[in-house]
C-alpha cells in the first residue's frame, strides 16, 4: 500500500490557537461543574484545559481563593518578583509579559549555595532555594508558582511567617505533580492562604505540571491586558 503525504488540516499557528480554544468553549457547555466559575476564572480554566486536554482533572480539582485573580494581578502590576521552584517554568514564561509589567523571575535551584544549605539542613534544594529567595526578596511583593516540587510550598510558607514578610504582597500558584508530598503540601499551602487572606489559585490532588503553572500566569496577564489592568487599581 502506498503511503500518501498529508498536510495539517489547520496550518496557521494563530488559527490553531483561535480553533483550540473555540473546541474548548464549546465542549466546557457539557460540563455543568464549569458554570460554577466566573468569566475570569474560566479563562484561567481554558488555558488549563488547552495544556493538558483535561476537562474532568481541571474542572473537579482546580481551586481559587476569594478574588486569587485580582490579587495575583495587583501583585504583577507592582512589580512582584516571580519566585519559582524549577527553571523549567522560568524558561515558558512569557518575555514580552514580564517586560511590559516588571516581573524578575527569580529561581535558585541551581545555585551553589542551595546545594550547601539544603545538605547542610537535610532538606530538599527546593525547599532550601525558596528559603533564600524570600530572606533576598521579602521586601518586594512576591508570586510563587510551583509546578514540580511540593516542599518548595513548606519552604515559602515556614520562611514568610519565620521572617515576618507583610503577606498583604504575597501571593501563590501551586500545582506540583507526583506522589510524595504533594497532596499534603497543596492542602497545607491552601490553608495558609485561607487563613491569612493571601490570593492563591492550585490544583488539588495529584494532578499538576510546571507548564500549568505557566499556563496560569499567562492567563492572568493576558486579562491585565484586557481589561487594562492598570487603570483598575488605580481606582479608575
Amino acid at each position: 500500500m502506498k503511503f500518501v503525504k498529508e498536510e495539517p488540516p489547520v496550518a496557521i499557528g494563530a488559527n490553531i490557537s483561535v480553533k483550540s480554544f473555540e473546541i474548548i468553549e464549546q465542549e466546557l457547555k457539557a460540563y455543568p461543574k464549569a458554570k460554577e466559575f466566573d468569566s475570569n476564572e474560566i479563562e484561567v480554566i481554558s488555558r488549563l484545559i488547552h495544556t493538558s486536554t483535561c476537562f474532568e482533572q481541571v474542572l473537579e480539582n482546580i481551586y481559587f481563593t476569594p478574588n486569587a485573580i485580582d490579587g495575583i494581578q495587583k501583585l504583577l502590576l507592582d512589580e512582584a518578583k516571580i519566585v519559582v521552584d524549577v527553571n523549567m517554568i522560568k524558561v515558558g514564561l512569557s518575555e514580552f509579559y514580564l517586560k511590559k509589567y516588571n516581573n524578575e523571575v527569580i529561581c535558585y535551584i541551581n545555585e551553589p549555595f542551595t546545594f550547601e544549605s539544603a545538605k547542610k539542613n537535610g532538606t530538599t534544594r527546593s525547599y532550601m532555594a525558596v528559603v533564600e529567595a524570600v530572606k533576598r526578596h521579602k521586601d518586594s511583593p512576591l508570586v510563587f508558582v510551583c509546578g514540580n516540587a511540593p516542599t518548595f510550598i513548606y519552604g515559602a510558607i515556614n520562611t514568610l511567617l519565620d521572617e515576618g514578610v507583610d503577606l498583604s504582597k504575597v501571593g501563590f500558584i501551586l500545582f506540583p505533580v507526583g506522589f510524595v508530598n504533594v497532596v499534603e503540601s497543596k492542602d497545607y499551602g491552601k490553608r495558609f492562604c485561607e487563613h491569612f487572606n493571601v490570593p492563591a489559585i492550585l490544583m488539588q490532588g495529584r494532578f499538576g505540571s510546571s507548564t500549568m503553572g505557566v499556563a496560569t500566569l499567562h492567563a492572568i496577564y493576558k486579562l491585565i491586558k484586557d481589561y487594562d489592568g492598570k487603570e483598575r487599581y488605580n481606582g479608575k
